[in-house]
């Protein structure tokens, strides 16, 4: 049953109590070294959580209704039964007794107003509970949370029940994703100083789940033995605003689980950009990406699509990406790791960044060597010809390093890496969709710096109004 906390002394418990004994007797006793400080410590943080744990469900139960009817959604419930329900809060689990409440009229789930005034997650956590659990789960793997928790004293959730939780809350995400990335775009500020917008996105590889047997799932979407691991092209996107002196000032990043052609991705890229344009449109537009087809059909028509004309002046092939074709073809030519394939390698870097004609250059040197080569080497540096001739209208660095913008899709690299590889691509581990999406939902919100108001959009989906005859409960 719930404690009883006497209304004459609202923060009186028997947790309370307890803690006041400990700290007493330990005044009393001589420092001993022997027991070890860490063991006062160890215990000290115990009797205060369960203080914390007594104050949070005596608070908790204010939020229950005691009615014979409620409203709720404009539906009419009557007074069931009062039954105890065990939840976690930051400090660990206490027992509250609260109503239940069922539909008016037959048929239909029962209702709890105490968990929906005050937000309980998925009837089990406070709030503050889950958005750590979430946190946590978004940066390290259930198993580690749960030992993590376990450590440091307070709640103490299972591998399970960490496991579930981010999926629970990306159910939820998904079903209104576009009207809360809207809502978190309005609160954005756009940097006064900010003159050109940003756009990349690129391809992940990530470890999934594979064939029926893995739909029987173990515990968790990330260790599980069963079934066999393919696999499939996960998609990060990044949207960044830079000042004058080419300085990136923000970075909105999206991740997305595998889908055709990436189509889930573009649409909250080109969101992005349009809430940012339509803000500020004297802002430029630069496209960054590797040399896929798919990528380019995207970002060249997104100008049209945005009502803008298309500047293609402001599109790059990432030059990592075409210095590292430069590098295969004067490494197959002169031997890698030769000073001749440094020195030639290092010249083609000069010409990109500082010629207006450096592809041309470049494809010129290129041919020569090709000229002298024959078998695989011929074949390798002709292949790398092909590529700079079909591209090098976007491999145009000088002018966009001339007015010191970007010439590099590295954020959208990194974001690859810190949304996806980081956390996904774990010895062992494999995903399904939900799990997938759950941790990438996460760690984009997150490194996008909008995790406080993403979380508050996600516990609003779990508080509501419920009424009192016709009065706010």
């Amino acid at each position: 049953m719930a404690t009883e906390y006497p209304d004459r002394d609202p923060i009186s418990s028997p947790a309370l109590d307890a803690l006041r004994t400990f700290v007493l007797e330990a005044r009393e006793l001589e420092a001993n070294p022997a027991r070890g400080f860490e063991d006062f410590e160890r215990e000290l943080h115990h009797r205060i959580m369960a203080v914390e744990a007594d104050l949070v469900a005596q608070q908790l139960v204010r939020y229950d209704v005691d009615a014979p009817e409620v409203t709720f959604q404009g539906e009419a419930y009557r007074f069931k039964v009062k039954w105890t329900e065990e939840y976690c809060g930051l400090a660990g689990t206490f027992s509250v007794e609260r109503s239940l409440y069922v539909p008016r009229t037959r048929g239909g789930r029962a209702i709890c107003p105490l968990e929906i005034r005050a937000g309980i997650v998925e009837g089990a956590w406070t709030p503050l509970a889950a958005r750590l659990m979430a946190r946590a789960v978004a940066a390290t793997t259930p198993k580690e949370a749960e030992e993590l928790f376990a450590e440091w004293g307070g709640m103490k959730p299972s591998t399970s029940s960490l496991d579930r939780l981010p999926k629970a809350i990306s159910e939820k995400w998904e079903a209104d994703r576009q009207l809360f990335e809207d809502e978190l775009r309005s609160e954005d500020l756009i940097p006064r100083e900010a003159v050109a917008v940003g756009v990349s996105l690129d391809g992940v590889m990530v470890p999934l789940k594979d064939g029926d047997a893995a739909k029987e799932g173990g515990a968790g979407d990330e260790e599980s033995p069963e079934g066999s691991t393919a696999y499939k092209e996960a998609s990060c996107g990044t949207v960044s605003l830079y000042d004058a002196d080419g300085n990136r000032l923000q970075t909105i990043r999206y991740g997305r689980m595998p889908e055709h052609k990436k189509a889930t991705l573009k649409s909250e890229l080109e969101a992005e950009v349009r809430s940012i344009v339509e803000a500020r449109p004297d802002l430029d537009l630069v496209f960054l990406a590797d040399g896929a087809r798919d990528n380019w059909t995207f970002l060249e028509t997104l100008p049209m699509r945005l009502g803008r004309e298309r500047d293609a002046e402001k599109e790059a092939v990432d030059l990592y990406h075409v210095l590292e074709r430069a590098k295969k073809a004067v490494d197959a030519y002169h031997g890698e790791g030769t000073s001749d394939s440094r020195a030639a390698f290092e010249q083609m870097r000069i010409w990109l960044r500082e010629e207006h004609d450096g592809a041309e250059r470049v494809i010129r040197a290129l041919r020569y060597r090709r000229d002298e080569s024959t078998g695989s080497v011929r074949k390798t540096i002709e292949t790398q010809i092909r590529y700079f001739t079909k591209r090098k209208e976007r491999m145009r660095y000088k002018r966009l390093l001339d007015q010191n913008l970007p010439v590099g899709s590295g954020v959208v690299e990194a974001a690859c890496k810190t949304l996806a590889t980081e956390r996904m691509k774990r010895s062992g581990m494999s995903w399904r969709e939900e799990g997938g999406q759950s941790i990438l939902t996460l760690r984009s919100l997150i490194q996008s710096d909008r995790w406080d108001r993403a979380w508050r959009l996600i516990v609003s989906q779990y508080q509501g109004l419920v009424t009192v005859q016709n009065e706010a409960a």
